[in-house]
């Protein structure tokens, strides 16, 4: 069951959470997509808050709707490239915000994440 952060809202939880699993390998480029009740099931969400989520993501050309059959994650191997790019970018971020908050080093912080790799 995906836990949610308080302090961030929900919807971009989810958003954040379809991207990973895009990149992931989990959602496939082409695939349909579960539906806004399936979504809202599975996140113990109200469906208006998958349904902003959709909305988004057909914003960002993630996903796109054909009327009648659903959603369907966008192709193309520029898409996948870029989403995995940015969703790096954010998880080094958050990583390394939180070595420095820490008080290390950035020496320090490189042998740690050596020493995880290496496990």
């Amino acid at each position: 069951m995906f836990k949610f952060n308080e302090s961030i809202p929900i919807y971009i939880q989810i958003i954040e959470k379809i991207k990973a699993d895009i990149v992931s390998g989990k959602l496939k480029c082409g695939d349909k997509t579960p539906s806004i009740m399936e979504f809202s099931e599975s996140f113990k969400v109200n469906p208006n808050t998958v349904q902003r989520v959709f909305i988004e993501l057909e914003r960002e050309g993630i996903i796109y709707s054909k009327r009648g059959i659903g959603a369907f994650i966008a192709e193309g191997n520029e898409l996948l490239e870029q989403l995995k790019i940015v969703q790096a970018q954010k998880y080094a971020k958050v990583f390394a915000d939180e070595m420095k908050e820490l008080g290390m080093k950035k020496q320090e912080i490189f042998e740690y994440l050596n020493k995880e790799l290496e496990e």
